[in-house]
C-alpha cells in the first residue's frame, strides 16, 4: 500500500498510488465527492472493535484545501500520506508521546483510510496507524497509545521482553504472547503475575478479562512463571528450600501416592482431600487442564475460582510421583479465608470439609455465568419421569459443573399431610447421602450407689436403661443389683463436691449426660424431701474445710468443699443439733475415727441448745429459691468452683431454723444454701427454703480423724466388666433406612398448601437417580438437647459390586444393569470419640489398582481384609460403567491398570487396626 515516491501532479499521483490496481484507476472520484465521501466516514459512530487509522493533520488540513479548490490541477495537491510528523523516528515507527487529537492527527474510519491510500498513496516505507475502538466506562474511544508490557520469566527477571497490547486484547492473549516468546512448550503449565509500583506481586488469575479490567499499565513488568515437574510453582516454595526441591524432583515414586502433613489437628482436612484425590474422573480433569477453561470468577456463590486452583496445586503435586507428602498450608488458609470455622486449628469433621469443599469446587468451575430464576413445581399429579425429567433440567440450568457431572444425583420426596391427606411429590438434586445407622433403645449408665450402711463403701455399677425412659428406670435397674427397693433411693448429679441437681423420679433420662457423676443414695422407706406425711426427712449433707483467707486479717477465715456429699435420713422426732451430729458422725464412721473419752472436749455449755431448739418441720420451698437462712458461722465460703448455670434445688425444708450451732469436737454443723454457702445478708424469717447442712471441719481434726484415702474408696460391681455386643449391620440396612417413611419433627413442620398451615407431615426419599460417584456418609454422630454419642457399630460394606437396583424407583433397563453396581474407591475413618480423635484415609490409587492407608504424612500398602472397621464413616463408591470408560480411555495412551482395586501389592503391609 505504502507509494514509492510523490507524483508530480495528482493524475501521475493517483495512477501510481493504485498501478497495482489497475481496474481501480478509472474510478478516482472527483474532488468534491471525495470531501463528501471523507467527511461523512468521519460522522460515523465509533464502535467497539473497529479500526481507526490516524492521518498527520498537516497532511489532512492541505488535502482539504486542495479538494475544496476544486482543481485537480492546482498546486495545493497533498501529495501522498505523510505521518512522519506523528513518529519519534523512522525505525522503530514508534509514534510520539502526547499527541492531540484536532491539533496533531486526525481519526478516520478504515474505509475513508482506505480510499486516500488508494486515490494518494502512502509515503514509503511508513506503516498505517491503525487502532482499535475500546469500550470505557460510559463512552468509547479510540486508543491511540496501546500498552506496552515488559514481558519477563519467573525464572530470568533481568531479560524483558517489549510487547504492545489493545486495552481491549484479553490477558490470555498476553499470556500466550509470553508463551511464545520465551518457547514455553503446549505440555507445560504457566501463569501471570504482575509487579506493582511498591514491588509487590499481584496474581493474574482471571485470563478471559482485557487488559483494561486487569488495570495494566505501560512499562508495567508481567513475569511468566512456569510449574516444576513435581506440581509446585517456583514463586510458592521459599529459597532456603530450593535444595529440597531439587532432591524431590529426583525422587520418582509412584503418583498419588502422597501424604499430607498435619499442620496441627488437620487430619479432618487430610481425610478428605485424599478420598477426593482418589476419585479419577476428578482428578483426571484437573490433571489434563480442563479446569483452566471452566474457572468461574465472577459468580457471586463461588470464591473467585481460588478453591479450584488451591485444589488443583495439591492435586498436581500429589500425583506428580515427586512428593513422599506435601504440606497444604495453602489450601488450609484459603479455605479458612472462605470458612470461618475451619479457621484456627481445631479438631473438625472430615464430611464438613468435604461438604464444604465440593460446594466450593462446583460454584468456582460452574459453567453457568449467569444464573436465571427458575420456579421449583410440584408434580400435580404428573407421572414421575417427566416431573424428575423438569427438575433434573432446571437443576442444570443454574448448576453445571464437573462436581454437578461427578457426584450429583436426584431423588424424589414425598410428603402427605396427616389431616387433609394432601400428597406433595417433588425432585431433589444431592450430592451425598447421609444415612443413619440402626440405633438400639437400650442406654448404659454409670452410677455410683451409697448405701445406708456407713460400712459399705460406694459401689460403681453399668446399668442398661431405656434412652427415652425416666429416673425410676433408673432405679429399677439399680435395684436388680442391689436388692434395695427402688422407692429408697435417690437420684443426684454430684459436681464440684455438691449437689448439682437433686432429680425427681418422673424425670427424663435424657437431662443426664454421659459425662456427669450420677449418685444413687440410699435413703430411708419413711423419708422423702418435702413430703410433710413422711415420719423421716432427707437432708444434704457438704464437707467442708476451713481455710486461712488469704487477706491481711488473720482473723478472717475462709471454708473450702471437699469430699463427697451425702443424702441423709433423719428421723423426724431427732431433728435436733445434737442428734444430727450424732447421725452424721455414725455415717461417716467408715472413714472418721471417733476420738477417745480423754480428747472429749464439750465446748462452751453456753453454747449448749435446749431439747426445745429442735430442728422444726420441713415446709414446701420453690426451686432455685436465693433466700436461704443461715446460722452465724465463722466466715464465707472461699475457692468453692461453680458451674455456668446455677446448681438447682429440688429440696424443700424446716421453714425456721435456730440461729446458733453447738460447737463439737470434731466438727461443727451449719445451714447452707444448695450452693455450700450461706449469707446471713439474705436471711429472711418467713423463708421457707430448704437449708443444706454442712459439716465444717477445722483442719489439724480434719488431718487427725478424717482418712481421705478411705473416703474417697469405692468397689466396682461385676456388671462394670460387662460390655454390650453390638451385632454388626450391613450397609444395605442404612440405605433403607434412609427411604424409611418418617415424621417430621416439630421444629421442621410443612406448610399445607390445601389446609393453608403448618403441619407434621410424613415424609418419605427415594433415590431416582445415582451419580457415577456416590457418596455415602454414615451418621455415626448423634446430637440430641442433652446427649451427644458416636455410634461404634460395625457396618459391612461391600468392596465390589454394591446394587442399588433394589433401591432406585426409576424405572429400569434391564440391559443396563452395571448402570446400578458400584464398587468402593476410597474410605474415610474415625478413630476416638466425640472430643477427640483422629481421621485416616483408605483409598484405591487409579493407576496401579492398589489399596493404600493414608494416615497424614505416612502412606503404606493394605489389603481388601483391612478396610472393613467400626471406624468407617465416609464411604466413596464408583459407577462400574465408569470405571471401565476410563480405563478404555486410559488404555489408548498407556498400559492399563489392574482390573480391580484391591489386588494384593507384591510388598509388606501394615495392619491399621
Amino acid at each position: 500500500m505504502a507509494m514509492a515516491a510523490v507524483a508530480a501532479n495528482p493524475a501521475d499521483t493517483a495512477a501510481t498510488a493504485v498501478d497495482h490496481r489497475k481496474p481501480q484507476r478509472e474510478k478516482v472520484p472527483g474532488l468534491e465527492s471525495q470531501r463528501r465521501q471523507i467527511e461523512n466516514g468521519r460522522r460515523r459512530p465509533l464502535r467497539v472493535g473497529e479500526s481507526w487509522f490516524l492521518v498527520g493533520h498537516h497532511w489532512y488540513k492541505q488535502w482539504e484545501v486542495y479538494v475544496r479548490g476544486g482543481n485537480q490541477d492546482s498546486s495545493t495537491f497533498p501529495g501522498c500520506i505523510n505521518n512522519a510528523e506523528l513518529f519519534e523516528d523512522q525505525v522503530n515507527w514508534r509514534l510520539k508521546k502526547g499527541l492531540v487529537e484536532g491539533e496533531d492527527y486526525v481519526l478516520l474510519p478504515a474505509a475513508a483510510w482506505h480510499y486516500l491510500v488508494n486515490w494518494y498513496g502512502l509515503e514509503h516505507g511508513q506503516p498505517p496507524i491503525e487502532r482499535k475502538v475500546v469500550e470505557l466506562p460510559s463512552t468509547h474511544k479510540v486508543e491511540v497509545y496501546s500498552v506496552e508490557l515488559l514481558l519477563v520469566r519467573h525464572s530470568d527477571m533481568d531479560t524483558p521482553h517489549t510487547a504492545q497490547f489493545s486495552q481491549t486484547d484479553s490477558v490470555d492473549l498476553v499470556l500466550h504472547t509470553a508463551r511464545e516468546q520465551f518457547l514455553v512448550s503446549p505440555q507445560e503449565e504457566t501463569r501471570l503475575w504482575i509487579k506493582n509500583a511498591e514491588g509487590s506481586f499481584e496474581r493474574l488469575c482471571n485470563t478471559r478479562i482485557t487488559v483494561l479490567d486487569a488495570a495494566l499499565k505501560t512499562g508495567q513488568v508481567v513475569v511468566m512463571e512456569t510449574r516444576n515437574k513435581d506440581g509446585t510453582w517456583p514463586s510458592a516454595q521459599p529459597h532456603d528450600t530450593r535444595s529440597t526441591l531439587e532432591e524431590e524432583e529426583d525422587f520418582q515414586g509412584q503418583p498419588g501416592i502422597c501424604g499430607l502433613t498435619n499442620l496441627g489437628n488437620t487430619c479432618f482436612m487430610n481425610s478428605a482431600l485424599q478420598c477426593l484425590s482418589n476419585v479419577p474422573q476428578l482428578t483426571e480433569y484437573f490433571l489434563k487442564n480442563r479446569y483452566l477453561e471452566e474457572l468461574n470468577f465472577c459468580n457471586p456463590l463461588g470464591m473467585k475460582g481460588e478453591i479450584a486452583q488451591a485444589y488443583a496445586d495439591l492435586v498436581k503435586q500429589a500425583w506428580s510421583g515427586h512428593h513422599r507428602s506435601i504440606v497444604p498450608q495453602v489450601f488450609k488458609t484459603k479455605v479458612g479465608h472462605f470458612a470461618s470455622q475451619f479457621l484456627g486449628y481445631q479438631q473438625h469433621d472430615s464430611q464438613e470439609l468435604l461438604s464444604f469443599l465440593l460446594d466450593g469446587l462446583h460454584e468456582d468451575l460452574n459453567r453457568i455465568k449467569k444464573k436465571e430464576y427458575v420456579e421449583l413445581c410440584d408434580a400435580a399429579g404428573r407421572p414421575d419421569q417427566e416431573v424428575a425429567q423438569e427438575a433434573w433440567q432446571n437443576h442444570k440450568r443454574r448448576n453445571d459443573s464437573v462436581i454437578v457431572d461427578t457426584f450429583h444425583g436426584l431423588f424424589k420426596s414425598t410428603l402427605v399431610c396427616p389431616d387433609c391427606g394432601n400428597v406433595s411429590v417433588t425432585f431433589d438434586p444431592f450430592c451425598y447421602l447421609s444415612v443413619p445407622l440402626p440405633v438400639s433403645h437400650k442406654r448404659v449408665m454409670e452410677v455410683f450407689f451409697v448405701s445406708m450402711d456407713p460400712r459399705r463403701k460406694p459401689e460403681q455399677h453399668r446399668l442398661v436403661v431405656p434412652k427415652k425412659g425416666k429416673i425410676s428406670d433408673l432405679c429399677v435397674a439399680l435395684a436388680k443389683h442391689t436388692g434395695i427397693s427402688p422407692e429408697r433411693m435417690m437420684v443426684a448429679d454430684v459436681f464440684s463436691h455438691r449437689f448439682y441437681k437433686i432429680y425427681q423420679l418422673e424425670e427424663s433420662l435424657s437431662s443426664i449426660l454421659d459425662r456427669d457423676d450420677i449418685f444413687i443414695y440410699e435413703v430411708s422407706g419413711r423419708a422423702a424431701i418435702g413430703e410433710n406425711s413422711r415420719e423421716d426427712v432427707v437432708l444434704p449433707v457438704y464437707l467442708r474445710e476451713r481455710t486461712p483467707a488469704r487477706d491481711y486479717n488473720s482473723s478472717y477465715y475462709g471454708l473450702m468443699l471437699f469430699g463427697h456429699p451425702l443424702l441423709v435420713s433423719v428421723p423426724r422426732d431427732r431433728l435436733s443439733w445434737d442428734a444430727l451430729y450424732h447421725i452424721l458422725l455414725y455415717r461417716l464412721s467408715r472413714y472418721v475415727t471417733r476420738p477417745s473419752s480423754d480428747d472429749e472436749d464439750d465446748g462452751d455449755e453456753k453454747a449448749d441448745l435446749e431439747d426445745k431448739d429442735r430442728l422444726p418441720k420441713p415446709g414446701r420451698v420453690t426451686e432455685g429459691s436465693s433466700q436461704d437462712p443461715g446460722l452465724e458461722q465463722a466466715g464465707p465460703s472461699s475457692r468453692v468452683v461453680s458451674r455456668s448455670r446455677a446448681p438447682v434445688d429440688n429440696s424443700p425444708g424446716p421453714s425456721h431454723w435456730p440461729q446458733r450451732a453447738r460447737r463439737k469436737h470434731l466438727f461443727t454443723l451449719h445451714t447452707v444454701n444448695s450452693n455450700g454457702t450461706s449469707d446471713r445478708s439474705t436471711f429472711n424469717e418467713d423463708t421457707h427454703a430448704q437449708p443444706y447442712i454442712a459439716i465444717d471441719w477445722e483442719p489439724e481434726m480434719k488431718k487427725r480423724y478424717y482418712d481421705e484415702v478411705e473416703a474417697e474408696g469405692y468397689v466396682k460391681h461385676d456388671c462394670v466388666g460387662y460390655v454390650l455386643k453390638k451385632a454388626p449391620v450391613q450397609l444395605q440396612e442404612c440405605i433403607e433406612l434412609f427411604t424409611t417413611v418418617e415424621t417430621l419433627e416439630k421444629e421442621n413442620p410443612w406448610y399445607c398448601p390445601t389446609c393453608k398451615q403448618h403441619q407434621l407431615a410424613t415424609k418419605k426419599l427415594d433415590l431416582w437417580m445415582l451419580p457415577e460417584t456416590l457418596i455415602i456418609h454414615l451418621k455415626r454422630f448423634s446430637y440430641t438437647k442433652f446427649s451427644r454419642e458416636k455410634l461404634d457399630t460395625l457396618v459391612e460394606f461391600p468392596i465390589r459390586d454394591l446394587d442399588f437396583s433394589e433401591f432406585v424407583i426409576k424405572p429400569q433397563n434391564d440391559s443396563a444393569r452395571e448402570l446400578y453396581k458400584y464398587d468402593l474407591i476410597a474410605v474415610s475413618n474415625h478413630y476416638g470419640g466425640l472430643r477427640d480423635g483422629h481421621y485416616t484415609t483408605f483409598a484405591c490409587n487409579k493407576d496401579s489398582g492398589q489399596w493404600h492407608y493414608f494416615d497424614d504424612s505416612s502412606v503404606s500398602p493394605v489389603t481388601e481384609n483391612q478396610i472393613e472397621s467400626k471406624a468407617a464413616y465416609v464411604l466413596f463408591y464408583q459407577r462400574q460403567d465408569v470405571a471401565r470408560r476410563l480405563q478404555t480411555q486410559a488404555s489408548s495412551s498407556k498400559p492399563p491398570a489392574s482390573s480391580a482395586c484391591g489386588a494384593p501389592p507384591k510388598s509388606e503391609f501394615v495392619d491399621v487396626n
